[in-house]
């Protein structure tokens, strides 16, 4: 997602250039000078429509050669192919194998012969021109055909080409979206080829893998964002992916065998330096990073930007937030949706929070703005600008988006002043401009796509009431649970307390003094996928009332599941009776492996 950040900075501060939308040899030398500080050596090109492709700039194939970097692509650029930009360009007729494939083929052939000395990572398969389905096949049957032929094909290719032993050659196999489904649906990948998993944008790992598919040649691998464009919501501006829940995912991919290779989206690359670093440090020795911890290895990286001093400062600070856009992410700060059909969705309206759940977010916000501002001025003149992109304009860019859509909120109900929210705007302008000076101008965009959420708010009043906080008898975190065979998930949750429950154990919990007849219990748990199987369920007990098993996976994108990663937790709520005054236990049973409790409340039962 290179269209806000890299392309326009290489294109016209860094290297500029006369070809609309060139990153060249220059740029790319950077990239792999931090590839291999970072101890990695691979790299999927930008491959947006507005970025003239790699293999078409000249002097990006030496560039890699020179620093040993493969060349990879993502699942919908096949054969070291950006359909995207290069099939308007090299391409003829439609890029459909059903009815244009001598077309097709000839376009990854042509590419194939002109690198068949360079080090490529061969992605194979076939997805539309861009991030959408295959054109010329309807059904999962029609398209699994379609990718046995071009399995064949392809592989051919690369044994006429590059390898007459093609199980030598690296190869890739990325089943993303509906790819998933064609794969499930018994789709034969040779054994060779490495079966790269996916998360589902929003950092939660959608499969992994089977003791047969463990036991495959080719191994297993992972494809997973700090940075996202697409439904139900991008998060491009400010990567603010939680380092202890990349830490929780990749661990357990790790555990699980998905340990081939690891590839990560970074968007524009700048916005996201410490999970960059956090997740090629795990990927070189996870044994390390465990050791240490999330904190620690947070704690290292500020002690070596600025010092052991500020770093004792900075950590907190980082931490909180955090674990402020792990609750809701600034981008979807507005409640609005991306790519959806209902206009509703581009309008920027009320989150579903109380006024003091309002103000009491603005004020630890304000807290964070105010320490991040004090230390600026306490950091060296050599430091400044680093100190500024690591940790002051995030967190600084952070709050003024939740002030302005918070106060706008606020506003709407008459409850605060419109100009608070568009202060915050002008803050979030003033700050991107300081950001983009000197060697970095062009490089941070505060408004990628233009959405509306990222737009100065229109001043309107209100329909309908504030929403009223709900009141609760009881609550607790994961960690809190008064007995269990709990793991602890460092930082993890809304209040950094979520805890796994292992398969058929349980967690927990005590409460007495209660007045009610019946309670509902609310679980709020991590959003996640199935570990093992198809299922992630739970059975919940109150004294000696039990529920069904619950079930909680959700199933592509579907409305639960938009909500689930909007908010970064799954709810589930069920009706309790109580008998008597005595001490009450809720029991939580994990039925299936990946089970992750965030918190529990209680709460009176109203019809």
């Amino acid at each position: 997602d290179e269209d806000w950040g890299l392309m326009p900075w290489s294109s016209r501060t860094y290297e500029p250039s006369k070809v609309k939308g060139e990153i060249g040899p220059r740029t790319n030398e950077r990239i792999f000078e931090l590839l291999l500080r970072l101890r990695a050596n691979t790299y999927w090109p930008a491959m947006h429509e507005c970025t003239l492709p790699f293999f078409l700039t000249k002097s990006n194939r030496e560039a890699a050669k020179k620093y040993g970097i493969f060349i990879g692509a993502s699942h919908c650029e096949p054969m070291a192919c950006s359909a995207a930009g290069e099939w308007k360009r090299r391409g003829e007729g439609a890029y459909d194998y059903v009815n244009n494939a001598p077309a097709v083929y000839k376009f990854w052939e042509d590419r194939v012969k002109e690198v068949a000395d360079q080090e490529i990572l061969y992605t194979l398969g076939m997805r539309g021109v861009h991030d959408g389905k295959m054109q010329g096949a309807k059904t999962v049957e029609e398209q699994k055909a379609v990718i046995d032929r071009v399995f064949a094909d392809q592989r051919g290719l690369i044994e006429k080409y590059v390898d007459k032993d093609v199980t030598k050659v690296p190869q890739v196999f990325i089943p993303y979206k509906e790819v998933l489904d064609i794969y499930h649906a018994g789709l034969q990948v040779p054994d060779d080829v490495t079966l790269m998993w996916c998360d589902d944008n929003y950092g939660y790992i959608r499969h992994f893998p089977t003791a047969e598919e463990c036991a495959r040649k080719g191994g297993n691998g992972v494809y997973y964002h700090v940075s996202y464009w697409g439904r139900p919501h991008d998060h491009l501006w400010l990567s603010t992916m939680s380092p202890y829940l990349i830490f929780q995912q990749m661990k357990l991919a790790y555990d699980r065998g998905i340990q081939k290779m690891w590839i990560l989206n970074v968007g524009d690359i700048k916005p996201a330096e410490y999970q960059i670093e956090l997740f090629m440090d795990m990927a070189w020795n996870i044994g390390r990073v465990q050791q240490t911890g999330v904190t620690g290895h947070l704690s290292h990286f500020l002690s070596r930007e600025f010092g052991t001093v500020s770093a004792s400062a900075l950590l907190p600070l980082l931490q909180e937030h955090y674990r402020l856009a792990y609750i809701r992410k600034p981008e979807f700060m507005g409640h609005t949706r991306t790519e959806e059909k209902d206009p509703k969705y581009k309008i920027v309206t009320d989150l579903p929070w109380s006024e003091e759940e309002i103000r009491k977010r603005l004020s630890l916000y304000q807290s964070l703005e105010d320490r991040a501002e004090i230390w600026s001025r306490r950091m060296p003149e050599t430091k400044r600008t680093a100190y500024f992109h690591l940790v002051q304009y995030p967190v600084q860019g952070a709050s003024q988006m939740n002030k302005k859509c918070l106060y706008a909120q606020l506003a709407r109900h008459g409850r605060a002043d419109w100009q608070l929210s568009e202060q915050a705007f002008d803050s979030i302008v003033s700050l991107t401009h300081r950001y983009n000076q000197g060697k970095w101008q062009g490089f941070m965009d505060y408004k990628p796509r233009n959405l509306s959420v990222y737009q100065r708010i229109p001043r309107s009043t209100a329909t309908d009431s504030l929403k009223s906080a709900r009141s609760y008898l009881f609550k607790w975190n994961g960690l809190e649970a008064m007995e269990g065979n709990l793991l602890p998930c460092e930082g993890l949750g809304y209040e950094g307390m979520a805890a796994g429950i292992l398969k058929d154990s349980s967690a927990v919990f005590h409460f007495d003094g209660c007045p009610a007849d019946s309670v509902e219990v609310e679980l709020r748990l991590l959003p996640a996928h199935p570990v093992v199987g198809n299922e992630l369920r739970v059975q919940v007990s109150l004294d000696e009332t039990q529920s069904l098993p619950v079930s909680y996976r959700t199933y592509g994108r579907s409305e639960e599941w938009k909500q689930n990663v909007l908010s970064n937790q799954a709810v589930l709520r069920m009706k309790f009776p109580l008998r008597g005054n005595q001490r009450h236990r809720i029991t939580i049973q994990a039925l299936d492996e990946g089970v992750v409790l965030d918190q529990l409340y209680v709460y009176e039962w109203k019809d």
